[in-house]
């Protein structure tokens, strides 16, 4: 027996999704804890600019946005704890949440986790890590100021880093394994009217080079088989997320690449637990879309609750 608290609901994730639950939750007067194992606003906070959520004509920092909805939440009562989930136990009566920093009991969970980026899976890529290999341009922009960077993929966070790169580096050199990019117009516009940014076509990287830090890509052409080495001092990679819901396997059903199936109320198919967000299948991977999910999550908990007092 434990004599901690059991609370009506834990949120895992503290990104737009988890936020926007808590929100919700906290101003449905239930007793809610939301548990984050990084940064509070999730992926967002990495984001120099969000231009595209709705209230902010002149757009604002994703870091701003994410600390300006944390405390939305607890201004009506959210509790939040800084741990990593390990585990979880998905009885009837009591979900049981284990973390780095213990264990918490709850009623119900909303499962917000969020998204991680894909590895290219290349040698080298753990080995620079931090020695010129990021997937962050807003972290570590700064570092490679009047040097030449490449940037990794081609839909939106590739292009938009990749554009926000210019300002420290003397060139941007987008490498897509495609013959165009998958990035919306605007940003597309934006990068090749750009004199700083290049771009090389159907083309992977097979290694990433250097010794003590990054010094250069083997790159391999898909379409001629031609091969070169490309010398940068950094490599940003963006070729896609993957959902955090390793620690799920085995408990929920999960799709092919670890996605939550839901239905139109972020319910999941055991009673007491939905999920929203990046974790969950089908989701647009957009601000606005995690936050509308993290209020339906939490409208579905409410309702859960009070049938099941």
């Amino acid at each position: 027996m434990t004599s901690a608290p059991v609370y009506d609901v834990i949120i895992i994730g503290g990104g737009p999704a988890g936020l926007s639950a808590g929100l919700y939750a906290s101003r449905a007067k239930l007793n809610a804890l939301l548990i984050e194992k990084a940064i509070f606003g999730g992926q967002i906070a990495n984001v120099e600019r969000v231009e595209n959520y709705p209230g902010f004509p002149e757009g604002i920092s994703g870091y701003e946005l994410g600390q300006a909805m944390l405390q939305q939440a607890m201004k009506y009562g959210l509790e939040t704890v800084a741990a990593e989930v390990t585990a979880i136990e998905l009885a009837e009566q009591a979900k049981v949440i284990n973390t780095t920093e213990g264990e918490f009991r709850a009623k119900a969970v909303i499962i917000a986790g969020g998204a991680e980026p894909n590895r290219l899976g290349v040698p080298g890529e753990e080995e620079f890590l931090g020695k010129g290999v990021s997937y962050c341009a807003t972290c570590d922009g700064p570092l490679f100021k009047d040097q030449v960077v490449a940037v990794i993929g081609g839909g939106d966070s590739a292009v938009e880093e990749g554009i926000m790169l210019t300002r420290f580096a003397s060139k941007v050199i987008l490498i897509h394994r495609r013959d165009q990019l998958r990035a919306g117009k605007l940003f597309q516009e934006r990068a090749f009217t750009n004199p700083k940014m290049e771009f090389l076509w159907d083309t992977v990287v097979e290694e990433i080079r250097g010794d003590d830090k990054v010094s250069g890509l083997s790159l391999h052409n898909v379409k001629t088989g031609d091969k070169r080495v490309l010398e940068v001092s950094g490599v940003f990679i963006y070729v896609g997320l993957h959902p955090n819901t390793g620690y799920l396997r085995g408990l929920l059903p999960l799709d092919s690449e670890g996605h939550i199936p839901t239905n139109e109320m972020m319910e999941t198919e055991i009673a007491g637990v939905c999920a929203a967000g990046d974790v969950r299948k089908n989701s647009p991977r957009q601000i606005i879309t995690a936050a509308a999910d993290g209020a339906t999550a939490a409208l579905s908990t409410e309702r859960f609750l009070s049938q099941h007092r």
